[in-house]
């Protein structure tokens, strides 16, 4: 399959689990783009700049079908500003062999505790 099909398909994919999820881009990008040239912390960095726009377009959609609560989601989106402020910092600093263990991790407790 051409390169430029396989990687279309992947941002397909994590668009999808992103509106269906609300959120999971991640889970799709991340398997995907290590494959791709880029290792370490520039493929997490990458990830999350193709994450933002997906996950702009997905909160949009809710707005519109008027499924967002601004209300609700404000404490978060501020906690969500200070923490990616600080995981922005730590950039660089956490080996990717740790950041693929605590990718794993959240993805792990994240599962059970959706089953739960």
């Amino acid at each position: 399959m051409d390169e430029k099909w396989r990687v279309r398909i992947a941002g397909a994919g994590a668009g999808l689990a992103n509106g269906l999820f609300g959120g999971g881009g991640g889970m799709v990008f991340i398997p995907v783009m290590s494959r791709s040239s880029l290792k370490g912390q520039k493929l997490y960095a990458t990830c999350v700049g193709i994450i933002f726009p997906v996950c702009a377009v997905s909160a949009a959609v809710y707005f519109w079908r008027a499924e967002l609560s601004i209300q609700t989601a404000l404490p978060y989106l501020l906690g969500g500003l200070v923490g990616g402020f600080a995981g922005g910092k730590l950039y660089g600093k956490v080996s990717a062999k740790w950041l693929k263990w605590i990718f794993a991790a959240f993805l792990f407790y994240g599962g059970v505790k959706y089953l739960l």
